[in-house]
């Protein structure tokens, strides 16, 4: 039996350049992708790619936060922190799938909406509000999945529809245990202290039924993906039995609960 891992191990985990990317997920799990570009308003964010494809032969959306690969793109990409351009993107494509009811499968993997001055002007805090707004209305099955860091409004613009779901080794909180302890007690040195504290870990975050579910998340990335692939196609199916009223229903009674 392994050591039992402690938050900040999980944290480390998270953010490790080993974690699988979602590039890698988009490859592995779905078939005939084609990628979608622009947010039809002012530019096309590469830490938010996203498009169409074929999900055990079934036309559905996918949307993924993109981190890069090498230093290029991931200075392009701010390290997979989306401008608000990325979430207008992200919106414009789940839009789109509503209207010609499509699933949708996000794939998350960010430590928030970039906190620069030039994505507050461009309305940085408008376009999550309006993901989060739009997209919880929209009658289509909605599933995201957290792959590695999930951090505040830019993680919950992708993870505002029907289950969410986490790999092992991820996390999801209102903001990063280093920026906690800063914020608490002015220490950096207690950032050990504030994961735990912030009960950010899947299990933990499990136990207070604010995600779906976790899946076993191993080194070998093509069995994480086939993982990930086998959770996902047993709830969209669950999902896809639903009538729309039904749908929203039971999306508005989950987010009323927290």
């Amino acid at each position: 039996m392994g050591k039992k891992l402690s938050a900040m191990d999980i944290v480390g985990r998270a953010r490790s350049d080993r974690k699988i990317t979602g590039i890698e997920i988009i490859n592995n799990i779905f078939d005939d992708f084609m990628e979608l570009h622009g947010d039809r308003l002012s530019d096309d964010d590469p830490a938010i790619v996203g498009g169409i494809a074929l999900f055990h032969n079934q036309p559905v959306t996918v949307i993924t936060t993109n981190r890069g690969s090498n230093t290029s793109e991931k200075i392009k990409t701010h390290f997979g922190s989306a401008m608000p351009a990325g979430y207008r993107k992200s919106l414009r494509l789940i839009k789109q799938a509503a209207k010609f009811n499509r699933p949708v499968l996000c794939f998350v993997n960010t430590a928030g909406a970039f906190p620069s001055k030039d994505a507050e002007e461009k309305g940085q805090g408008a376009a999550i509000a309006q993901n989060i707004l739009q997209i919880s209305s929209l009658p289509i099955p909605i599933i995201t999945v957290i792959y590695g860091e999930g951090g505040s409004g830019g993680a919950l613009a992708l993870a505002c529809g029907d289950e969410v779901w986490m790999l092992e080794d991820s996390t999801y909180s209102i903001l990063s245990p280093e920026g906690f302890s800063s914020i608490m007690w002015k220490d950096s040195a207690r950032t050990a202290e504030a994961a735990e504290l912030m009960q950010m870990t899947p299990q933990k975050l499990l136990e207070k039924k604010i995600i779906d579910g976790i899946i076993p998340e191993s080194d070998n990335h093509l069995q994480t993906c086939q993982a990930i692939d086998q959770v996902l196609w047993h709830h969209l199916k669950v999902l896809q039995k639903l009538d729309k009223e039904q749908l929203i229903q039971m999306r508005m009674a989950r987010y009323r609960k927290f």
